[in-house]
């Protein structure tokens, strides 16, 4: 191995399975892994039932898209102080108090759905919570994965990540479904308080990650120094707008209820769910050619258009397979897009300002969607649902295109060549 790329590459069936180098290796990673398989798991049980419930109790597309505009305000306030928090405090322990804050949730949600006439207030009082407290959590997450694995592992650490969020992402919306319809909401609720109550237990025996040294006090200061640092980094930057732009223009989920009414198929709805994590799924199992690739930004840009194809194809076919097909491929390519983006971003930002980039790093990933489902759901009132999902799909093709005749250090970042990734191996490599 030169430079924590492996000299001889693995050869057939090898080259496409995961590397399972980060699990062999840490066992706190094997820890935290599980831990987010398990609550992942229950977090997309309530991520079927909650809109559905709400097309039960308002029937209308507005209101079901309405979820995104009260987790924005949220995300924008506290993912940039979150990151900002990840730097200046115990990692550990922010992540274990912010996912027993989602189990309280969990709970709230459960209590309303029991009721004899639920409330729709507390829906929205719940997304605008869970919101604030998964920008805390996500970039003490994000920042704690390069503290335990190796550097030249980040790649495979990061495939493996998303495989760990495609297996809930997959089995928790294919079971909501079949919950939702037979069991009912409250069923699917109460599994989501399980899965948080396992993950915290496991959290609780990974080793303690303090803050550096050298990290800053979190502050408006602290929070404008990470800006500054990722302004100056175009290639960075680059990642950001090209997945804003794919999930705040082609991001379909709002509308899912509906579409599979329009088709005649409200069968399908949990599939429809479960096609985007499926297709990531199926990107994750199939990732061991993710490390031998280099020019990571190119395959940002390339995979987010795809991901825009895939989506207005949904949006203009008519036979409900077809559709589960596009969306399936769709979600593949989003994934792809986020292996990219993730091996970019650790292993290049230096460990004092992880968690600020990691709070940038969940406002492009979590705004795109957040605002996506607004836009989606208020075109579909407007002109339709099908039409709001194939127009959103071609104008992300545009926008991405758009951004990488814009962005030229973008398509050419070469992990080999960055001078911060070379920087940061150098570190990583360094005798203790």
């Amino acid at each position: 191995m030169t430079d924590g790329i492996p000299d001889e590459p693995p050869s057939g069936l090898r080259a496409l399975l995961p590397d399972l180098a980060p699990w062999r290796a840490s066992l706190d990673f094997r820890r935290l892994w599980v831990s987010g398989t398990v609550s992942n798991f229950g977090s997309f049980l309530t991520f079927v039932a909650l809109p559905v419930q709400l097309k039960e109790l308002t029937g209308s597309a507005a209101a079901v898209g309405a979820i995104g505009a009260v987790e924005l305000l949220p995300l924008l306030v506290f993912g940039l102080y979150g990151g900002a928090l990840a730097d200046a405090w115990d990692k550990r322990k922010l992540i274990i108090y912010t996912e027993a804050g989602q189990g309280l949730l969990s709970a709230v949600l459960l209590l309303n759905a029991l009721l004899p006439r639920p409330a729709v207030w507390p829906l929205y009082v719940v997304a605008a919570l869970s919101s604030a407290l998964v920008s805390v959590q996500r970039p003490a997450l994000d920042s704690l994965w390069p503290r335990i694995v190796a550097h030249e592992h980040l790649p495979a650490a990061a495939s493996l990540n998303s495989l760990r969020w495609t297996v809930g992402g997959v089995a928790g919306p294919a079971l909501a479904g079949v919950v939702v319809a037979y069991a009912g909401l409250g069923w699917a609720y109460a599994a989501d308080l399980v899965t948080f109550v396992v993950s915290v237990a496991l959290i609780l025996r990974i080793a303690p990650s303090p803050a550096a040294h050298e990290a800053a006090k979190p502050s408006l200061r602290a929070i404008l120094e990470g800006a500054r640092y990722a302004w100056s980094r175009k290639e960075l930057l680059g990642t950001y707008a090209v997945d804003l732009a794919a999930m705040f223009l082609a991001m379909p989920l709002a509308v899912l209820p509906f579409l599979a009414d329009e088709l005649d198929a409200e069968w399908s709805l949990g599939l429809m769910y479960a096609t985007v994590p499926a297709g990531a799924l199926l990107v994750s199992l199939t990732s061991g050619w993710t490390s031998r690739i280099h020019r990571h930004g190119r395959m940002v840009v390339l995979a987010a258009a795809l991901w825009g194809l895939a989506i207005a194809a949904a949006g203009v076919v008519g036979d409900v397979w077809l559709v589960l097909l596009f969306l399936t491929l769709a979600g593949g390519c989003d994934m792809v897009s986020g292996i990219f983006r993730s091996a970019m971003w650790n292993q290049t930002i230096p460990d004092e300002l992880r968690g600020r980039l990691a709070g940038i790093e969940l406002l492009s990933y979590s705004v795109g969607p957040t605002l996506g489902q607004v836009r989606t759901g208020g075109f579909a009132a407007w002109w339709g649902v099908r039409a709001s999902v194939w127009s959103g799909g071609l104008l992300c093709v545009g926008a991405v295109g758009l951004l990488a005749l814009c962005l030229p250090k973008l398509m050419t970042y070469d992990v080999r060549t960055n001078e911060h990734a070379v920087r940061l191996r150098e570190q990583r490599t360094a005798p203790a």
